[in-house]
C-alpha cells in the first residue's frame, strides 16, 4: 500500500516541498501521453484509499480525485500530443508532459518519479528520485497516476465522441481487440500514433497496396 514513507525521508533531509509525478498512455495507440504531478509537505495525511491508479475501477479513481485535490498542496497536469510522440519518441514525450505537469506546480524542492533513470537534461540532478513501482510505495506518485489517469480517461472520451467505432470512451486507446478490430475496419485517425503496433502495420500494407497498384497501371 502506498506509504508517505518516502515523502516523510525527504522532508527530514530539508525538502519540504516534494512533488510526486507519474504519466499514463505509454502503450496506448491512441492519444496524448498525459502527466501529473501532486505537491505534498510536512503535515499532509495520507488517504488510504489511494493505490496505483492500474488496480481501481474507473468509478474510484473518478471518486478519489476531489479528495486528492483537497489533500494535497497543488496539482500539474501536462501532456504531450501525437505529433511530439512522433517527433520526440514516446519516452522523451513522455518527460515532456511531466515537466509541463511540474511548471504547473510551481515551486517545489525535490522531485519522485515513477520509473526507472530518466536521462531527460529537463530533469536536474539532485532535484529528482526516480522510484521503480513508485505508484505501488508513494503517497504522491500513486495520487498523480489516479489523476493523470482520470483526465486521460476524460479526453479519451470526449474523442470518442469525434472518432466514433473505436472504443476509446472504454479503452481509452489501448491496443484492445475491438480497437484493433476498428482499426483495419475504419482506418487510422489523426489520432492515432503512427509508429505504433497495429497501425503502423496497417499503414506499411496500406503503402505496399498503393505501390502494387501504382506498378500494375505502369505496367
Amino acid at each position: 500500500m502506498p506509504s508517505l514513507r518516502l515523502e516523510r525521508e525527504l522532508w527530514q533531509r530539508g525538502f519540504a516541498r516534494v512533488v510526486g509525478v507519474d504519466e499514463v498512455g505509454m502503450a496506448a495507440l491512441a492519444g496524448p501521453v498525459v502527466a501529473a504531478a501532486c505537491l505534498v509537505v510536512p503535515g499532509c495525511r495520507l488517504i488510504r484509499a489511494v493505490r496505483d491508479s492500474k488496480v481501481l475501477t474507473r468509478q474510484r479513481r473518478e471518486e478519489l480525485v476531489p479528495v486528492i485535490r483537497e489533500r494535497v498542496v497543488r496539482i500539474g497536469i501536462g501532456a504531450a500530443s501525437v505529433a511530439e510522440i512522433h517527433r520526440l519518441n514516446i519516452y522523451h514525450a513522455s518527460h515532456l508532459a511531466m515537466q509541463r505537469a511540474l511548471r504547473q506546480v510551481g515551486d517545489y524542492d525535490h522531485v519522485i518519479v515513477d520509473g526507472r533513470r530518466i536521462l531527460d537534461p529537463g530533469f536536474a540532478p539532485g532535484r529528482h528520485t526516480e522510484v521503480v513501482k513508485g505508484d505501488a510505495t508513494s503517497f504522491a506518485i500513486a495520487a498523480a497516476s489516479i489523476v493523470a489517469k482520470v483526465t486521460r480517461d476524460r479526453l479519451m472520451a470526449k474523442l470518442a465522441q469525434r472518432f466514433p467505432g473505436y472504443g476509446w470512451e472504454h479503452n481509452c486507446g489501448y491496443p484492445t481487440i475491438d480497437h484493433r478490430k476498428a482499426l483495419r475496419e475504419l482506418g487510422v485517425t489523426p489520432f492515432h500514433r503512427r509508429d505504433f503496433g497495429t497501425v503502423r502495420i496497417l499503414l506499411l500494407a496500406a503503402e505496399q497496396t498503393e505501390l502494387d497498384l501504382f506498378d500494375s497501371l505502369s505496367v
